[in-house]
C-alpha cells in the first residue's frame, strides 16, 4: 500500500493521554503512514510533546491556523489539512467538542478542520466523557447527529475513570481505535 495520512484531532479530555501510545501503535501498523495531529489548548494539558514519536510530521495548535497564513492567497491550514489527510480521527471527543461538533461550531482548528471534511473520506471519532456527562439525555442525540453525517463513531467503554467513578465513557482502548483506523484505511483503498 503507499503511504497514506492520517489526521489525529485530539480534545481535552484526560483520555489525551493516550496519544503517544496511539501513534506508536499506528506506527507499528506495517502500513506506510504519515502522521499529523491537532491538539486543542485542553488536550495539552495531559500529555507531553517529548513524548510524541519523533517522525510525527506536524503537531498543530490553533495558533498555527492564524500564523501560516499572511493574505489573500495563502493556503488555509484547516483546509490544506484536510486536503492532506486521507483519514482523520478524533481520538478523544470531550463531550464540549462533541456539542460544538454537532452544532457545526468551529471556534478551534481542530474544529474548522472537521467543519470543512470532505465526506468522502472517512472521519471517525472516539468519544470519551465522564460517565455522567456521558449519560445526559442530550450526548445520546449529538452522537446521533454525527453518525447520521457520515461520521463512524468508534464507541466509549465502561471502566473506571481517572476520577475513580465506574461506567460508561472512557474512550475505546487504543488497540480499537488502530484496528478501525486501519480496517478504514484498507477499504478507502480498495475502493470500497
Amino acid at each position: 500500500m503507499s503511504q497514506r495520512n492520517v489526521l489525529i484531532g485530539c480534545t481535552g479530555s484526560v483520555a489525551s493521554i493516550k496519544l503517544p501510545v496511539l501513534i506508536s501503535k499506528l506506527r507499528e501498523s506495517g502500513l506506510n503512514l504519515q502522521i499529523k495531529v491537532i491538539v486543542t489548548k485542553h488536550a495539552e494539558h495531559f500529555f507531553s510533546t517529548e513524548d510524541i514519536p519523533c517522525d510525527v510530521a506536524n503537531i498543530y495548535r490553533d495558533e498555527d491556523e492564524w500564523t501560516s497564513w499572511k493574505g489573500r492567497g495563502d493556503p488555509v491550514l484547516h483546509i490544506e489539512l484536510g486536503k492532506w489527510a486521507d483519514l482523520m480521527v478524533i481520538a478523544p471527543l470531550d463531550a464540549n467538542s462533541l456539542a460544538k461538533l454537532a452544532q457545526g461550531l468551529c471556534e478551534n482548528l481542530l474544529l474548522c478542520t472537521a467543519r470543512a471534511w470532505d465526506f468522502s473520506k472517512p472521519l471517525l471519532f472516539c468519544p470519551a466523557m465522564n460517565t455522567r456527562m456521558w449519560e445526559h439525555p442530550i450526548t445520546a442525540g449529538q452522537i446521533e447527529t454525527l453518525r447520521s453525517w457520515g461520521l463512524r463513531e468508534i464507541p466509549c467503554v465502561a471502566k473506571t475513570l481517572m476520577c475513580g467513578d465506574t461506567g460508561l465513557g472512557a474512550m475505546a482502548e487504543v488497540d480499537t481505535i488502530v484496528n478501525e483506523v486501519l480496517r478504514c484505511l484498507v477499504e478507502t483503498t480498495n475502493g470500497k
